[in-house]
């Protein structure tokens, strides 16, 4: 399996906001009610969230770690 990279559109959201718009999708798939091609953008786009801030949170990781390496 590849490792996918963030849509362009969501390459620029910092962690809140897409953290916020993956909520959003959840619960509109939670929600139901959306046709089979919506729920399929639906679920894409989570993915494209999800991995945005994935990215965001090892960043932090990195620089917890480095951070944590660094004599004071």
């Amino acid at each position: 399996m590849t490792e996918q990279k963030p849509e362009p559109d969501v390459a620029g959201l910092s962690y809140e906001e897409a953290r916020e718009q993956l909520i959003a999708v959840v619960g509109r798939l939670e929600a139901g009610g959306a046709s089979l091609e919506e729920s399929l953008a639906l679920w894409e786009r989570g993915e494209a969230l999800a991995a945005r801030c994935e990215e965001w949170l090892e960043g932090a990781r990195k620089r917890l770690a480095a951070a944590r390496d660094q004599p004071l």
